[in-house]
């Protein structure tokens, strides 16, 4: 069974932890099921978030009562001192504690720091001389924000996308975690669905010790998928390196992760399914990718306002317009036949 430190905290995990960001997609009886059948397999470690609707409230449902045995992760995406301490109360209330393990700051477009301006650091410190957290983390899709924090030597752990697509910048900033004694917790270690081996995704990120992968669950096969490893981890293939060779080569570069960060769009797009579907609909059973309500949603796309709205909010840079309407434009060819 192989175990993670995450840095500082002194928090040691099965490598195998739960996101519970898609729980809030199904009722709280299947959520409750999926997260103690979890618990009782090993996994000790589940994030959630204010931002994921129910999500907290299901875990806080799911481990009543045995609180001690688990670690919560949760975060904020408060701007503002006062709406950091309603956050705080209010995932204390849904999560039925009186402590979060660790407490992140969500996808801030900047580092809090002390005496910033907005109050935001001092009120973490606040929280965690009260015992309302005990650990202080921040989550990022922005490599710039993501060295600052870690060179602030402010934050015990950084949550940031980590996955067998990673540039050697994103290895850079792992490295530079583990330097500073820093836990790195691994979101989107799928890419957001576009990565269909998990066994390939496991191997990878086991290289590197101080990494703790959060994969999202769903469904119970799901789960049964992760749980199997736990006492049979995937390791490093040549038929597994074959894969990730093959998924780098098709995958690497412009294109869309799926983070959500450009959403809302002004005319209803759902840009972060519609910016990546040419590479979904080649990558999964079609079937689901070419029923008329999906196909209602990619015509959206000949409403864009050019706004540069999702453009300006997106943290890896995309040009998103300009990668809408080149999948809407494989969309319609697969559609006419012309592929797939």
């Amino acid at each position: 069974m192989a175990k993670v430190l995450l840095g500082k905290t002194g928090i040691t995990v099965e490598k195998n932890s739960f996101g519970a960001l898609p729980i809030q997609r199904i009722s709280k009886e299947a959520a409750v099921g999926l997260l103690r059948k979890a618990y009782d397999h090993g996994v000790t470690f589940y994030d959630t978030a204010r931002y994921y609707t129910d999500s907290e409230e299901k875990v806080g449902e799911a481990f009543k009562g045995m609180r001690e045995k688990i670690y919560i992760a949760t975060k904020t995406g408060a701007t503002t001192v006062e709406g950091f301490w309603k956050d705080l109360h209010t995932s204390l209330e849904k999560l039925q504690t009186d402590y979060i393990d660790i407490y992140q700051f969500h996808n801030p477009s900047f580092c809090p720091k002390p005496r910033d301006g907005t109050g935001l650091y001092e009120a973490m410190l606040e929280a965690k001389e009260k015992g309302m957290i005990r650990h202080i983390g921040i989550t990022n899709h922005r490599l710039n924000v993501a060295h600052e924090a870690v060179e602030s030597g402010l934050y015990e752990t950084l949550q940031f996308p980590f996955c067998y697509l990673a540039t050697e910048k994103d290895i850079a900033l792992v490295n530079a975690c583990k330097e500073a004694d820093m836990g790195f917790i691994a979101m989107k270690a799928l890419s957001g669905g576009l990565i269909t081996n998990s066994a390939a995704a496991y191997a990878f990120l086991a290289q590197f010790d101080n990494v703790l992968p959060i994969w999202g669950v769903q469904r119970e096969h799901e789960l049964d998928e992760f749980l199997s490893y736990i006492d049979n981890p995937p390791t490093m293939t040549e038929e597994l390196q074959a894969i990730i060779d093959k998924d780098r080569a098709e995958l690497q570069g412009e294109f869309c992760r799926g983070c959500g960060y450009c959403m809302p769009c002004p005319v209803g797009i759902e840009i972060n399914n519609m910016a990546r579907m040419s590479l979904m609909i080649r990558r999964a059973p079609s079937e689901a990718q070419l029923t008329e309500e999906m196909q209602a949603k990619m015509k959206l796309i000949e409403k864009c306002l050019h706004c540069g709205a999702c453009k300006s909010k997106c943290p890896y840079g995309l040009d998103t317009p300009t990668l809408l309407e080149k999948n809407y434009k494989d969309y319609c060819e697969i559609l006419a036949g012309k592929e797939y």
